[in-house]
């Protein structure tokens, strides 16, 4: 997407996220090009990613209605995302080039430099990264094409966290460690729990930050 547009859906994705928006609320197209100073086009943009991404159910012409989530369908979704990149980490450990290892260690010593500079934005774009290429190391595009897309569904609810991510940055990298040290010895069962375990730490924070909000609301 375009630069406004992807500055536009993530103010709206966050919006949704936080529980600013509710449910069955309208998104119109009119009202949103108004409130950013903005023309009609990188708006349609910007909800037809959110539409992508099942945060709205899109209005053609009009705009899109807030999609109704449920803790049960986000503790769903964040579990086959669990597996997902479980099953990515096992086969990459399997399957990654020679290459490609020395691109995922480059990209963990990335997220390292950032934990040591205290620098967020850096460890978050590093760490979007590391995950990224363990799911495309995989080889199989099947799976690594449905974990990449639970991942972006789920970066909004995961973006709650930003606040909190900085005190647990070197958690995270330490847990990265041993997904590393596990894909360096071709240890796919130990790949595979390792970001299982990375992951289900990770979700579990989402779900009592999202229980959290829809008890508020």
């Amino acid at each position: 997407m375009p630069t406004i547009a992807a500055q536009i859906f993530q103010t709206l994705a966050d919006r949704i996220a936080q529980g600013d928006v509710a449910p069955g609320q309208k998104l119109e197209e009119k009202a949103l090009a108004d409130e950013f100073g903005v023309s009609r086009t990188p708006v349609r943009e910007a909800l037809r990613e959110l539409g992508a991404r099942g945060l709205i159910e899109i209005n053609p012409r009009r705009g899109g209605v807030v999609a109704r989530i449920s803790v049960p369908q986000l503790a769903d979704m964040l579990e086959a995302e669990c597996e997902l990149e479980a099953t990515c980490a096992r086969l990459a450990a399997q399957r990654l080039t020679a290459v490609e290892r020395e691109q995922l260690y480059d990209l963990h010593r990335r997220c390292a430099e950032a934990v040591k500079a205290k620098d967020l934005e850096g460890y978050l774009a590093a760490n979007r990264d590391f995950h990224d290429h363990i799911c495309r190391g995989a080889h199989n595009t099947t799976i690594a094409a449905m974990a990449v897309d639970l991942r972006a569904r789920l970066a909004p609810f995961r973006q709650r966290q930003a606040g909190t991510i900085e005190a647990r940055m070197q958690q995270s990298l330490d847990e990265h460690q041993g997904i590393v040290d596990a894909i360096r010895a071709n240890d796919a069962r130990t790949a595979f729990d390792a970001m299982c375990a990375h992951n289900a730490r990770l979700s579990a924070g989402v779900m009592r930050l999202f229980s959290e909000s829809m008890l508020a609301s």
